[in-house]
C-alpha cells in the first residue's frame, strides 16, 4: 500500500490491517524457512508496508493527542 492511501484509513482500520499484514509477514517467513519463495523481496515489501502503517498510525495518534 501506498502512504496516501493508508492515510484515508482510521485509526482502527490501520490498526486492523498491520496485524493482518503481521500475519502474512509471517506466513511469508515460514513458507521461505520451508522452502526458498520465488521473490524474495516479497518479504522486504511486506516490513515497509508494516513500517509505513505504524509510521502513519503513531502520526495519526499524535494528532488525535493535540
Amino acid at each position: 500500500m501506498k502512504a496516501p492511501e493508508i492515510r484515508e484509513l482510521s485509526v482502527k482500520d490501520l490498526s486492523d490491517r498491520i496485524e493482518a499484514e503481521k500475519v502474512n509477514l509471517l506466513r511469508l517467513k515460514m513458507n521461505h524457512a520451508i522452502s526458498p519463495l520465488d521473490d524474495l523481496s516479497q518479504i522486504k515489501k511486506a516490513r515497509r508496508t508494516i513500517a509505513r502503517m505504524l509510521t502513519i498510525l503513531s502520526e495519526a495518534q499524535a494528532k488525535e493527542d493535540l
